[in-house]
Formats: C-alpha cells, sequence, structure tokens
C-alpha cells in the first residue's frame, strides 16, 4: 500500500514571542494492495453541513479514490476492482446507512457516492458500527476504514468505543477531516484512528482539498511500503530547532539551527507500520501574528510515494517594546577562575552631567492596536520631613501597534541625571555616599480621541 498517510500537528495554537512548541511528524504505511488483498469501507459524512459545495468535493475525491484504486489492483481502468480487493461505502447523518456492500465494480460504486445527500445530525458511533457489519469475519483481506466527516458527534452514543473494538477486531481506520459549522474535533479523529493516531488523520484546511487528499491516500495505497525514505523539515526563520526526541523508527539529527533530516530505512514493507517525530522549535522572531511553523518539508523514498505535509500555522504574541532614548551598550567580560582582578577598556564614555543616573522601565497596561499613548513620568526627591522637591519629568509617545487585541507594552530605559549638588541627604552632600530617597508618579492618555476599545491603565515603574 505504500504510504498510506502523514501528518504534521503542533501542540499549541498560539505561544509567547519566546515560546517553544512541540512538532510532530508521523507516517504510516502498509504493504503493496496487489499482494495483499484488501477490504476497504468509505464511510462518508453526509450530515446536514455538508449541503452545497462541501458534498460536491466529497464525492469528487470518493470517486477519484475508487479510480485510482481500480488501476492499481490489476494494471488497468478495466471497471472493476482486481486482486482479490473490494470497496464498499456507507453514509451516515442521523444514523448510518449501507450505500453499497463491499463489491468489486467501478459505475456502482461511483453511482452510490453520486446517491449522496446531506441532511441531519452526525451520528458517528453508527457510522462505525454499520461499516463493521460489512465485514466478513472469515475473509483474509485485510480491512481498512476511511472515514471522512466534517464535525462533532451530535446524534447516538460515543463513538470512541465502537471504534476501538473496531480496531481490536484488526481494522485499520483512517480519518480525514474537514472543519464544519459545527466545528472539528481533532482530538476525537486521533483517538478513533489507528495508533500512531498523527499518521492516520489527515485535516483538509478548506474543501478544496479534499480530492486531493482523497488521491494521496489511493496513490500511495498502491505502493509496496517504503523504502529508503528521507524528510528534510525546514523550520520558518523566526523558529530555531530547540532539541530532538529519538524517533521511534529510524534517525534524525539537526543539520542546521532551523533545519533537521528524519531517515528511515523501510516502513509498511511487511506489514502495517507507523513512525513518529518529535521536535522542539523556539520562536526567535521579534513580531507577533499568525506565521507558519515550517519554510518547507520534502520527502522522497525509492518507491515514489507521494506525500504532503499539512502546514501549520500558530498565533505569537509578543509584547510591544518602546525606547524612547537608546540605552548604553553592554560590553562583555569574563574573569577566568582563580583570579583575582583584571582590567577591561571600556571604550570612550561621554559625560552627560555630573551625579547619578536613575533609569526607569514603565508598563503602560491594555493598549489597543492603532492607538498612540501618551506617557509623561515625573521624578521628585524626598526631604527628611517628606517633602518632595521637582527632579524632572519626561513625556513620550508610544507608538500605535498592529498587534491583534490590546495588549501591555513596556517602555524602557526612561532615564534621569540627578546631579549631587542638589542631593537632600545630608552631612554627605556633593559626595555618593548618602542616601537619596526619590518618588516616581507615571501617567498615561491616549492621544487619538476616536478610540473606545478597551482603557488604559498607568502602568507601573520598575
Amino acid at each position: 500500500m505504500g504510504i498510506t498517510s502523514s501528518n504534521k500537528q503542533v501542540s499549541a495554537a498560539s505561544l509567547d514571542c519566546d515560546g517553544t512548541l512541540k512538532v510532530t511528524l508521523a507516517l504510516a504505511a502498509a504493504p503493496d494492495i496487489t499482494e495483499n488483498p484488501t477490504d476497504i469501507l468509505l464511510v462518508l459524512d453526509r450530515s446536514g453541513s455538508m449541503a452545497g459545495s462541501p458534498l460536491a468535493s466529497m464525492k469528487a475525491g470518493a470517486k477519484e479514490f475508487i479510480d485510482i484504486l481500480d488501476r492499481a489492483t490489476d494494471s488497468a481502468a478495466d471497471g472493476h476492482i482486481g486482486g482479490g480487493s473490494r470497496i464498499g461505502v456507507v453514509s451516515f447523518a442521523d444514523t448510518a446507512t449501507t450505500d453499497i456492500a463491499l463489491v468489486t465494480s467501478v459505475s456502482a460504486l461511483k453511482s452510490a457516492v453520486d446517491g449522496l445527500t446531506a441532511g441531519g445530525d452526525t451520528n458517528h458511533a453508527d457510522a462505525f458500527s454499520r461499516a463493521m457489519s460489512l465485514f466478513d469475519p472469515l475473509s483474509a483481506n485485510a480491512k481498512v476504514i476511511v472515514l471522512f466527516t466534517d464535525g462533532r458527534t451530535t446524534a447516538g452514543p460515543p463513538p470512541a468505543p465502537v471504534a476501538a473494538a473496531a480496531r481490536a477486531a484488526g481494522c485499520i481506520i483512517y480519518c480525514i477531516g474537514l472543519t464544519g459549522s459545527d466545528g472539528l474535533d481533532l482530538g476525537a479523529l486521533n483517538d478513533w484512528a489507528t495508533d500512531p493516531n498523527a499518521a492516520h488523520v489527515a485535516i483538509a484546511p478548506d474543501e478544496g482539498e479534499l480530492e486531493e487528499l482523497f488521491r494521496d491516500l489511493a496513490v500511495n495505497i498502491a505502493h509496496p511500503g517504503a523504502t529508503g525514505i528521507v524528510i528534510d523539515e525546514v523550520v520558518n526563520s523566526d523558529f530555531i530547532i530547540t532539541s530532538i526526541t529519538p524517533p521511534s523508527r529510524g534517525t534524525a539529527m539537526t543539520v542546521a539551527a532551523g533545519t533537521l533530516q528524519w531517515k528511515i530505512p523501510e516502513l509498511g514493507v511487511s506489514g502495517n507500520e507507523g513512525a513518529v517525530l518529535e521536535f522542539y522549535i523556539r520562536h526567535v522572531g521579534q513580531t507577533c501574528g499568525e506565521k507558519q511553523v515550517n519554510a518547507s518539508i520534502t520527502y522522497h523514498d525509492n518507491e515514489g510515494n507521494r506525500v504532503r505535509f499539512p502546514s501549520p500555522t500558530v498565533q505569537v504574541e509578543c509584547g510591544m517594546v518602546v525606547k524612547p532614548e537608546p540605552c548604553p551598550t553592554p560590553v562583555e567580560m569574563t574573569m577566568d577562575s582563580c583570579r583575582d582582578c583584571m582590567e577591561v577598556d571600556m571604550g570612550e564614555v561621554w559625560m552627560e552631567s555630573q551625579g547619578r543616573i536613575l533609569q526607569l522601565d514603565v508598563t503602560v497596561k491594555n493598549v489597543c492596536p492603532g492607538r498612540r499613548v501618551a506617557l509623561a513620568v515625573i521624578l521628585t526627591e524626598l526631604d527628611s520631613a517628606g517633602g518632595e522637591h521637582p527632579r524632572g519629568m519626561k513625556t513620550i509617545t508610544v507608538p500605535a501597534h498592529s498587534c491583534s487585541g490590546c495588549r501591555d507594552v513596556l517602555v524602557r530605559c526612561v532615564k534621569f541625571v540627578l546631579p549631587e549638588d542638589l542631593a537632600l541627604s545630608g552631612s554627605c552632600r556633593h559626595s555618593l555616599c548618602g542616601t537619596r530617597r526619590f518618588k516616581a508618579r507615571c501617567i498615561a492618555h491616549p492621544i487619538d480621541t476616536d478610540y473606545c476599545c478597551c482603557g488604559l491603565v498607568p502602568g507601573d515603574g520598575n
């Protein structure tokens, strides 16, 4: 059967700007269908949410699947499934229906698919039960269910126990999903599918991809397992690969900071097999928004299997950083062990003013996109009686951001130069020995008066 499914998943839909994400690559493969006759049941969702173009796309994909198996099983498009294999069609909504039992006639199968109409709820449990009732327990043929659904379970009992019983009886279950009006429960699809679940589940991002998913599955079923597998993964330049977990089959290694290679000598040559690789990536970019996880991923093997991995995205949430004044460039230095002194040339430093320097960081809360903010930082010095004496005020315009939703904005490096001749520390006046006490106030107001989505709260100075 060759590579029967491929998948790529990420562990979360969103992460922080410097967050880490787990990525899972998965494959499943099985022996050649011409040498291993197989009974395949297409179990197709015809609930109400499939009305219109989704149903049309599903029908086209299912018929393409049948045509490819027709050519693959006896090397000719002669209108019959050959090699002892058979295909049947079960459809489901409120309940499941046998549209056509396991047969070899391509025209009869296509007529059954064309006759499907949409309407009703979604009963996955009855779909699995009806499909399993059509398999001959005395047949030596392999048993495969290809389930397509566009929604969550809305009728009937929980389907997970029924799917588990089918797997326990030796049935291989593949799930193809399309997010419909009822949503799609990816966790449920993974639970129903044969292990490794990630290798037996494929999600169509839109109805236009359905036909391609059915076609790829059928083409790969026709190949005899896979040998000499090489997968090259390049992640988006905003990410780096931090670690790789040893794969369940084969070996994997990083080629560069954002590139890995996974090699599998053989898969699915003697029986149905799956392979899974998990690796971790960290976001190192400075921008927020929805981002593709991978820049590219390529697959090849000795048999010429066609494999397409999904291209998942993740929402990156980066806080804004505003620097109203340039921060001094730090100079790195290392003191060797057992060394009690060292000299370091720090270069030239221009004297801005004699005295102490106080630097404040301020967080402005809940700044909405497209809105500028006026920020004022007022600094006073306290005398021994608690009286306040002005020491300066800084006003800053915080630029508008374009990230999704209101967010906190960190304003860094608000600096005040405090001459020592103004110190109120008593005996140590004009030196750095005295203790000086200060009080800072931060005031933030929106500049754009048409702003209305959420309020601003003055941030705390750090």
